[in-house]
């Protein structure tokens, strides 16, 4: 089963159902190589949802020291493809290495985003 790292709004057991239908089951984890900064969604809709349109974004920077804690939880496929249709436009969805030594998918800054 495919590991997904959430640093957001995911790791909340009310989105959880929202987006899967049941409440995921995890454990925390940092995701190495990344930094966490304020990205700011586009989307009215998904802001409505949220009730703001300020949110955690992770970037890429590649270095061991930079680490973002979060939860890594057990999806099944058919999960990915419904937190892919949760997520606004900025984030896309990479293969990342986790501190414990596993890899996730996780959601991050677009160049642009």
């Amino acid at each position: 089963m495919p590991l997904l790292f959430s640093y957001g709004t995911l790791q909340q057991p009310a989105v959880q159902i929202a987006t899967f239908g049941r409440e995921l089951t995890g454990f925390p984890d940092e995701l190495v190589g990344y930094e966490q900064a304020v990205f700011t969604v586009q989307d009215p809709e998904f802001v409505a949802t949220s009730g703001k349109a300020d949110h955690a974004i992770v970037r890429f920077t590649g270095l061991d020291s930079d680490r973002v804690r979060g939860m890594a939880f057990e999806v099944t496929d058919a999960e990915l493809e419904h937190a892919d249709a949760y997520e606004p436009a900025g984030y896309v969805r990479v293969w990342a290495r986790l501190a414990s030594g596993g890899d996730a998918w996780v959601y991050a800054g677009t160049r642009s985003g």
